[in-house]
């Protein structure tokens, strides 16, 4: 058994993080969890989360995650987000987290990288081809193949 300063791992509770999470505030455990909040649709704060730890602006968070202004504007009001806007949150948030860990920790830096237009992205800035799920998918492998020094 390993231990550390007196403390078995095996006893120490480890709750693994579910990626996207972090940034939008969620506290979380079990995936099942976060798809039936999903599904009901997220609390507005968890946008504004993602705003404040991304240092990116409300309107392009809201553009990302295809939230007209006035929609927007409603949304604040009301408290709450769609099951799709939700999911829309959630996938620009596990991109925007997956970048600012590329970047170890330097939100600036990962920033800087997501509005860059990049040749891996058919000239395309890594949070715009976050736009879809296929696109976000796409920026998530590229992110893979940086953390492991493959360029191409």
């Amino acid at each position: 058994m390993v231990t550390t300063k007196g403390k078995s791992k095996s006893r120490r509770a480890v709750v693994a993080r579910i990626p996207g999470t972090r940034l939008l505030g969620l506290k979380v455990r079990r995936k099942e969890e976060l798809v039936r909040m999903v599904q009901a649709g997220l609390d507005v704060d968890h946008l504004v989360s993602l705003i404040k730890q991304s240092g990116l602006t409300k309107e392009r968070i809201a553009r990302l995650v295809a939230i007209p202004p006035r929609t927007l504007a409603r949304r604040q009001r009301e408290g709450w987000l769609s099951p799709e806007e939700s999911d829309r949150l959630l996938r620009a948030s596990r991109v925007v987290e997956a970048a600012v860990d590329l970047f170890e920790g330097d939100v600036d830096e990962a920033r800087h990288w997501l509005l860059t237009p990049t040749p891996a992205l058919s000239g395309d800035s890594p949070l715009e081809f976050t736009s879809t799920d296929v696109g976000a998918r796409e920026v998530e492998s590229l992110i893979g193949r940086l953390e492991h020094g493959v360029f191409a």
